[in-house]
């Protein structure tokens, strides 16, 4: 349960905020009725938890029930608003203080973990997570992956949905880097199993998957994530279309500021 609204997160459109928890822990809260909806909320749980499951290090993600008078004292009509129309179960992420933005100067990828990275987020066909974008922070040492909403990105029209779409890893954050994506294709898929996508699939609440559009129940949804993502793991190949970089440079502050600890 939220306990008290600290502050409104305003680097993207989707107006994150700040929140304790009953539990003394403090999250990034990201709510069903802000941006694109629920989809994205679908898109952190089943991405974060697949790539937590792969190895990857991810902020714990849980999900958190939000009363509307949260923000009561938010002298924001627009944070009033999106706070009363998601009340109830929302995305709550592990706030990671003092954490830093990817930085080539300071931190060198491992060629391994680059590869291992980049053919993730083919996977889950994630394109935001480039030079203007990482989405990636270091943290005690370790990189941590964060801000999965804009994948699985098909989900916002079903019909469009192919397992064999092509990836162009060529604006990858990490496309400088790689080595060995081949290797790391066969060590990534080899544990995606049916059994698997269903354990993370099943971690999204039902209401936000009742309703979509052209399935008949939340079960129908989640079995069509699980066939889409178990197809483009093992199936034939080849959309990883290139991983040779583009000529870009790192652009400054383009991380979200609010996971640097440097707010709340």
């Amino acid at each position: 349960m939220a306990t008290r609204y600290v502050t409104p997160l305003r680097e993207g459109g989707s107006l994150p905020g700040v929140v304790e928890g009953d539990d003394l822990g403090t999250y990034v809260v990201k709510f069903r009725e802000a941006g694109q909806g629920r989809r994205v909320l679908v898109a952190e749980i089943v991405a974060g938890e697949l790539a937590r499951r792969l190895g990857f290090r991810t902020p714990e993600l849980k999900i958190i029930d939000v009363d509307p008078q949260l923000g009561a004292r938010e002298p924001d009509e627009e944070v009033q608003d999106l706070l009363k129309a998601s009340a109830g179960r929302n995305l709550a992420v592990d706030f990671l203080p003092g954490a830093l933005g990817f930085e080539p100067l300071a931190w060198a990828p491992d060629p391994a973990f680059a590869a291992r990275l980049v053919w993730f987020d083919g996977l889950i066909h994630n394109l935001d997570r480039t030079w203007r974008n990482p989405n990636l922070l270091l943290w005690h040492g370790d990189s941590w992956l964060i801000d999965h909403g804009a994948a699985l990105w098909f989900h916002h029209n079903w019909k469009t949905a192919d397992p064999q779409r092509p990836f162009d890893a060529s604006d990858h954050v990490l496309a400088p880097f790689v080595e060995g994506v081949e290797e790391a294709a066969a060590a990534l898929s080899a544990p995606i199993t049916r059994e698997l996508l269903e354990e993370v699939t099943a971690l999204v609440p039902d209401e936000w998957l009742d309703g979509e559009p052209g399935f008949a129940s939340p079960g129908a949804v989640r079995e069509a994530y699980v066939d889409h993502l178990l197809r483009r793991a093992h199936g034939p190949g080849g959309w990883l279309t290139s991983a040779e970089p583009k000529a870009q440079r790192p652009g400054p502050g383009s991380v979200g500021e609010f996971w640097r600890g440097g707010r709340g």
